[in-house]
C-alpha cells in the first residue's frame, strides 16, 4: 500500500459574527409575539431563552455566519441568500473554493496536479450537477469529482475515502472540500437548536508519499476509520419528495423538515459511542489515549467532548490536549474538527500523533490517526 499524507489544510471562516445576546434578543422577540397568538388559541406559552442557558448547554458564545442579513429579524429568522443564475458559481461552491485555494497554497500544489475533488459536507445545496464538479471547474483540477455526505462526520468520511483511494494507487492527489452553510438549513425558531450552528469551510489535500519520503510539518495518515448506526435523534427531512407529500404543492412547510435533535439522548449515546470508537481505534494501532499529543474532536458540544475524553483518559483533559473552537465559532458541522486542527497543529513535534474524530447524525463517527512528520 502507498503511504499518504495531508499535504495541505485550508480554512475559510466568514467575518460576520452573531453573539448569544443578539440571538437571544431576536428569539425572545419572536416568542413574545408568538405567545400572544398561543394565548388566544388556549395553548401553552413557549419558553424564552438566555445567553447563560446557551453557554451552559453548548459552550457556544458567538458564531460566524456567511450571510447575517435576515437571521436576527424576528419576522424572518433565516439568512437572506439570493438565488444566483445558473451561469454564476453557486454560493456553496464559492465558499468551498475559498478554503480549497488555501489548502493548495499550503501544500504548494497547483490545482492542475489534483486528480479528484470530493465535496463532503453535511448539507449539499443541490443534488446535481455535483457541487464538487463545480469546484473542480472553478479551480481547474483534472480527473473527476463527486459529492458525499455523512452528517457532521462528512469531512472525516471524505478523508477516509481519499486516503484509501490514494494508498491503493487509484488517485495521486485528492482534495476533500467541506463548505458548511448550515445556517441556511437551521430553524432559528427552535429553542433546542437555534443557537448551536455557525458557518465555515475547510479543505484537506491528501497526497501520495514516495517510498520513505518525509515532509516536515505535514501529517502522515496512519489509518482512518468510519462507524455508523441508525438513529433518528438527529434528523432533517428536507428533500425533493417533500413537495410530493403535499396536497397543495405550491407551498411546502419548512419548520418540521429542518434540523431537529433530541439533545439529551444524543449527548448520552454519542458520548458512549465516541469513547468506545476512540479507545478501540487507538488500541488497534497499539496506542492508548495518553500516547496521543492532540485530539481534534467534532466541535458540537464542549461538555460532550470533555466527557468523552474523561472516559478515555480516566481524568479531565485540558485545551492543550484537546483544543476547541466551539466558543467562538459554534458548531460548524463537518468543518469544525478540521478548523480546530488547522489552528492548533503547528507546535507539534515530528513523531507525535494526533487524532481527528468527528461524530454526526446517523449516528456516524469518522476518525483519522495522524503522525507529524
Amino acid at each position: 500500500m502507498q503511504r499518504a499524507c495531508i499535504s495541505g489544510i485550508g480554512v475559510e471562516v466568514p467575518e460576520h459574527v452573531i453573539t448569544n445576546d443578539e440571538l437571544v434578543a431576536s428569539f425572545n422577540a419572536w416568542v413574545a409575539k408568538e405567545n400572544v397568538k398561543r394565548e388566544a388559541d388556549g395553548l401553552e406559552p413557549l419558553p424564552g431563552s438566555s445567553a447563560e442557558f446557551i453557554e451552559y448547554a453548548s459552550g457556544v458564545k458567538t458564531r460566524h455566519v456567511l450571510v447575517p442579513d435576515g437571521i436576527l429579524d424576528p419576522d424572518r429568522m433565516t439568512p437572506r441568500i439570493a438565488e444566483r443564475p445558473d451561469d454564476q458559481i453557486s454560493i456553496m461552491a464559492e465558499f468551498g473554493v475559498a478554503a480549497a485555494r488555501k489548502a493548495l497554497k499550503h501544500a504548494g500544489v497547483e490545482a492542475s496536479e489534483v486528480d479528484m475533488v470530493i465535496c463532503s459536507a453535511s448539507h449539499q445545496q443541490r443534488p446535481y450537477p455535483a457541487i464538487a464538479i463545480e469546484i473542480q471547474k472553478e479551480l481547474g483540477t483534472s480527473g473527476s469529482a463527486f459529492d458525499m455526505s455523512l452528517g457532521c462526520s462528512s469531512a472525516a468520511a471524505g478523508l477516509h475515502m481519499a486516503f484509501n483511494l490514494v494508498r491503493t494507487g487509484a488517485q495521486k492527489r485528492v482534495l476533500v472540500v467541506t463548505p458548511e452553510i448550515i445556517t441556511g438549513h437551521l430553524n432559528f425558531r427552535d429553542r433546542q437548536t437555534h443557537f448551536i450552528f455557525g458557518d465555515a469551510s475547510s479543505a484537506l489535500l491528501v497526497e501520495a508519499l514516495e517510498g520513505e519520503e518525509e515532509r516536515a510539518g505535514r501529517f502522515e495518515i496512519v489509518d482512518t476509520r468510519t462507524w455508523t448506526q441508525f438513529s433518528n435523534n438527529i434528523r432533517t427531512n428536507f428533500g425533493f419528495l417533500n413537495r410530493a407529500a403535499q396536497e397543495d404543492t405550491s407551498s411546502v412547510p419548512m419548520a418540521g423538515n429542518m434540523i431537529k435533535q433530541v439533545g439529551n439522548r444524543v449527548f448520552k449515546e454519542v458520548t458512549v459511542a465516541g469513547h468506545k470508537f476512540i479507545v478501540d481505534f487507538l488500541d488497534e494501532h497499539g496506542h492508548k489515549p495518553q500516547d496521543i499529543r492532540r485530539f481534534w474532536l467534532h466541535q458540537a458540544n464542549a461538555r460532550m467532548n470533555a466527557m468523552i475524553l474523561k472516559l478515555s483518559f480516566g481524568h479531565e483533559v485540558g485545551q492543550d490536549r484537546a483544543p476547541t473552537v466551539l466558543e467562538e465559532l459554534g458548531n460548524t458541522a463537518a468543518a469544525g474538527a478540521i478548523v480546530a486542527m488547522e489552528r492548533t497543529h503547528a507546535d507539534m513535534k515530528p513523531g507525535e500523533h494526533g487524532l481527528l474524530c468527528a461524530f454526526g447524525a446517523g449516528y456516524s463517527i469518522g476518525g483519522a490517526l495522524l503522525r507529524m512528520m
